[in-house]
């Protein structure tokens, strides 16, 4: 495999995997089983590169025990299914016995934002220590104002970023309280706390506090279907904009998995409802890979009908190139194999 350390169009490298004895470069890759192809694919290029006939067979083999054994589908069509199995994306060629998940994916997002989260910190820091250097070198800056600058830089820059990425706003809109009629037209984040999560079938139904009454009971401003699930997706961002250690989306998942799905999520954990702050982290960052699933199958669409289409082109090229190079009786019998026959 040293020849495909880097792809064949682009010449990027192929990032190294511990997933596959047999395949150890690469963190996408796509197989067809049944005509026994294997591709790399390139993440900068989106290009896929024919791995030679005499290095597919275990790597084949092993694939399709994983894809079997530990994938999860994330999306597919009648012809290709894009999986996760650990560190790697699989496209399969051909229909997966397994159960669509594709909510899944974005446990993967809150991993990234942890990632983003600490290079901000660690710009912020940086940052701390180039001013506290160099109003040092000048005499600006005592002792005091040095340690101000060290212990809040970080928070300033991730504060500043998180920020520019949100507002100070979640919800804005034209409403009033069901009890005392008193208008509500903004949530600021500050108040997230207090929001009130409902278990409504599907998406959960959010009550924003009213400041008159927000003690008693059947108080403030439900908002329901695609505007609750909207402002509560801004919500939960804000309020992980550090995002989530691989060990807690792997506890999220498995509660969403344990309710028996997205949907089902918000009946086992918010029960006759109940404010965010009072949801566990579990909970919430769980949530939060809940609200986002009909997004999530919406951008795996885009991305499978991409594949697809990538899948096409390159079945052609692989077609010519292992009919031209392969002895057929070869081909064929590794197929059986592969097939269990």
């Amino acid at each position: 495999m040293s020849m495909y350390r880097k792809c064949l169009v682009c010449d990027h490298e192929f990032v190294a995997n511990e997933a596959l004895e047999h395949l150890d470069r690469g963190r996408k890759v796509a197989f067809d089983p049944e005509k026994g192809r294997l591709w790399l694919i390139c993440r900068a290029c989106s290009r896929w590169s024919l791995v030679p006939m005499e290095s597919r067979w275990e790597a084949l083999e092993e694939l399709e025990k994983l894809v079997r054994d530990q994938a999860r589908v994330l999306s597919r069509t009648d012809n290709v299914a894009l999986l996760r199995a650990g560190p790697l994306e699989i496209v399969r060629v051909g229909r997966a016995q397994l159960r669509e998940e594709a909510w899944w994916r974005y446990g993967r997002e809150l991993r990234q934002r942890r990632e983003r989260f600490r290079k901000l910190s660690a710009a912020g820091t940086i940052g701390a220590v180039a001013a506290i250097a160099g109003s040092w070198t000048t005499g600006g800056l005592g002792f005091v104002g040095a340690w101000l600058v060290w212990d809040r830089a970080p928070a300033l820059v991730t504060g500043g970023a998180r920020w520019l990425r949100f507002g100070n706003t979640a919800w804005r809109g034209e409403g009033e309280c069901i009890r005392c009629g008193r208008p509500i037209e903004r949530l600021p984040y500050s108040e997230r706390s207090s929001l009130i999560l409902t278990p409504d079938e599907g998406s959960p139904g959010v009550i924003v506090s009213c400041p008159d009454c927000e003690r008693a009971r059947e108080s403030g401003l439900l908002l329901q279907g695609q505007e609750a699930a909207r402002t509560l997706r801004r919500v939960l961002g804000f309020h992980h904009f550090s995002g989530a250690s691989g060990g807690r989306v792997d506890q999220a998942v498995r509660l969403i998995e344990a309710s028996g799905g997205p949907e089902r999520l918000p009946n086992r954990i918010l029960k006759r409802g109940k404010p965010l702050g009072a949801v566990g982290k579990v909970g919430r960052f769980a949530l939060e890979i809940a609200v986002h699933e009909e997004t999530e199958r919406s951008l795996l669409a885009m991305e499978l009908a991409e594949l697809e289409a990538h899948w096409r082109r390159e079945e052609e090229l692989a077609r010519i190139m292992d009919g031209e190079l392969t002895p057929l009786p070869l081909l064929e019998s590794f197929r059986r194999r592969l097939a269990g026959g």
